[in-house]
């Protein structure tokens, strides 16, 4: 078997007993997942409060965010948090734990945002929600105590995608300034085609055909695949973008296009700084239940990345 720990083998034992994703509608799957018990933390988290909000984006609709304060006087570092799900699933409650532990361990804000979800809201839509969410930020930053010159983009899957993509929605747009992007295991292309997605393709949590279902509940076209905003890998110049800390799990589908991705902004001048999470499957940060310590490295990983770039 592959280079495994221990914990990612007992999570596969359980996750490859239920239906594939790609076997199940969207809204199928949303009703098991939304059945399922909610993760908690084993120790409680030092935070000065956790504050749910809604925000207005540029179609006139709401969105939901969850602030997380951490202890102290402040004013803090903000980092903005994309949760994964391939733009169909989830929402700020599948990365709770996990933000929970980058604002104390961080000693920074987490802004957890609910962008809007496909089918029913294709691309571009998510991206705009999440840009809309960086402007709230930035407008709002000092009067939640934040730093507006100190914001991080984060996200994991396609929440990482998100967050790359909103820096590169920023740079063409000439926006405000992002400090730094943070992307764990990033959906950075859209080919299916890498070692890693041959690999990997089945049996290690998530796999290519559902790769493949997300992308077409995603994308209102095939000629989307290759849209930069939808698969950053494919944009024509990656320069001038906010240093980078790509952190990709070992046993992964999407491994070899972070990696690519990361190699490719350096290619254009950024500072990368590029992470295997050896023994590790996709989605481990947050599946506290099972990758508690792994979380907490990682989350240790980023907050040293995070005090060189800020």
């Amino acid at each position: 078997m592959n280079n495994m720990l221990d914990a990612a083998k007992r999570y596969l034992e359980q996750a490859n007993q239920q239906i594939p994703l790609h076997k199940m509608t969207p809204m199928e799957v949303r009703e098991m997942r939304s059945k399922a018990p909610k993760i908690k933390l084993e120790k409680s988290v030092p935070l000065s409060k956790v504050q749910d909000k809604y925000i207005l984006v540029r179609d006139g609709e709401q969105i939901p965010i969850r602030i997380y304060t951490p202890q102290g006087n402040g004013p803090f570092p903000i980092i903005l948090y994309f949760h994964g799900g391939g733009w169909v699933l989830n929402d700020i409650e599948t990365c709770h734990a996990s933000c929970q532990l980058i604002a104390s361990l961080s000693d920074a804000i987490v802004i957890s945002v609910g962008y809007r979800l496909a089918p029913q809201h294709k691309f571009p839509t998510p991206l705009y929600d999440a840009y809309d969410a960086f402007l709230w930020t930035v407008k709002n930053s000092s009067i939640i105590n934040g730093k507006q010159d100190q914001i991080t983009v984060m996200g994991d899957s396609a929440g990482g995608n998100l967050a790359t993509v909103v820096a590169l929605l920023n740079k063409e747009l000439n926006g405000p300034t992002i400090a730094a992007q943070v992307l764990l295991y990033p959906v950075t292309d859209l080919s299916f085609s890498t070692d890693s997605y041959e690999e990997f393709s089945v049996g290690f949590g998530l796999e290519k055909k559902d790769m493949q279902w997300f992308a077409h509940y995603y994308l209102n076209n095939m000629k989307e695949q290759v849209h930069p905003l939808a698969a950053p890998l494919q944009a024509e110049d990656l320069s001038n973008l906010p240093n980078a800390c790509i952190i990709v799990a070992e046993n992964d589908v999407l491994r070899d296009e972070g990696i690519a991705y990361a190699k490719r902004l350096q290619q254009f001048g950024n500072i990368v700084e590029l992470h295997t999470a050896k023994g590790l499957i996709h989605s481990y940060f947050t599946k506290n239940e099972y990758f508690g310590r792994e979380i907490e490295d990682t989350v240790y990983m980023i907050r040293d990345f995070l005090k060189h770039q800020l």
